[in-house]
């Protein structure tokens, strides 16, 4: 059998042998490590490379830095939704109490106008809330938490912080009702402010509106013009706010003008209400004198002059 010599071709054999050139190059490492220690010869060169292979340094981390920035931001992303998820279903535990707050803003602004307006009627004046309205839809009534048992009686005006929102009309022990100026059966004798014109406030009913009737076509009113109470009923106190003009019309042809009025006081939204005494009006208007006395009354004055 042939032997097969693996032996390099002989121009491999040239130059120093391999543990020489090793050798070699370890000394020369070692040196160049000692001068540059004690002398730093290399710092230039050094500062050279670090720029000439900077553009290589930045292309090997791209990678890994591509990497851990896609990690990054799916973790930011998925803790973005989550942080999101819980500040909703906090909102939505928080949303009856914002909504509701506006509504209490308003209510405690209500309150302190309604106390204000209750100092003014010391002693005469009744806080009542209203727990529902009247089911008949062609009346216009609602029902408040006071009764006999607070002293409440029939014909007393109840008002809001606004104006005049109608008259006692029934009285049970723990509640009242009460008709609101715009029904139809309702009447409230109003003064003008601006004029001091007299005439008297009608309601007309659910869906229609309020009206001033029998005033001639003459009369010094205008739409805008407030309306207050006269005080002339012996019901209400004067002075307070009842409606505002709305339109006049003037027909020639007519003999009244038709003046259409907006109740000013909240006859379908307030909550709390104030009941006024009998003492906070005018005296009642006096009885006036029946057939019997007069006869009675001219008799006797016949009989002194036949003395």
């Amino acid at each position: 059998m042939r032997h097969v010599s693996v032996e390099p071709p002989p121009f491999f054999h040239r130059g120093p042998s391999p543990l020489t050139r090793l050798a070699f190059f370890g000394v020369l490492s070692l040196v160049l490590l000692f001068a540059d220690t004690r002398f730093r010869y290399l710092e230039g060169i050094r500062s050279v490379a670090a720029v000439v292979l900077y553009p290589l340094h930045r292309a090997v981390q791209i990678p890994g830095e591509a990497v851990a920035w896609i990690g990054s931001y799916f973790v930011a992303k998925q803790a973005l939704t989550d942080e999101n998820a819980a500040l909703r279903q906090d909102l939505l535990a928080r949303a009856p109490a914002a909504q509701g707050f506006a509504h209490l803003q308003d209510e405690n602004t209500r309150l302190k106008a309604l106390l204000a307006i209750e100092t003014r009627y010391s002693g005469v004046a009744t806080a009542v809330e209203v727990l529902y309205t009247g089911r008949d839809p062609f009346t216009q009534k609602l029902f408040v938490n006071r009764g006999s048992s607070s002293g409440i009686k029939p014909g007393e005006a109840v008002i809001d912080e606004v104006g005049v929102v109608g008259q006692v009309t029934r009285v049970f022990p723990n509640m009242a009702e009460v008709t609101l100026i715009t029904d139809k059966d309702h009447a409230v004798p109003v003064r003008v402010e601006r004029s001091g014109v007299r005439s008297v406030f009608f309601g007309a009913g659910a869906g229609r509106a309020p009206e001033l009737r029998f005033m001639a076509p003459t009369a010094d009113i205008r739409p805008g013009d407030k309306l207050y109470t006269s005080g002339m009923d012996g019901t209400y106190p004067a002075g307070l706010a009842v409606a505002q003009v709305d339109t006049v019309e003037r027909d020639t042809g007519q003999m009244f003008a038709r003046i259409t009025c907006s109740p000013l006081s909240g006859v379908d939204r307030s909550q709390f209400l104030l009941v006024l005494g009998q003492a906070a009006a005018l005296p009642q208007r006096p009885e006036e004198p029946g057939d019997a006395d007069v006869a009675k009354k001219g008799g006797r004055g016949k009989g002194r002059r036949g003395g």
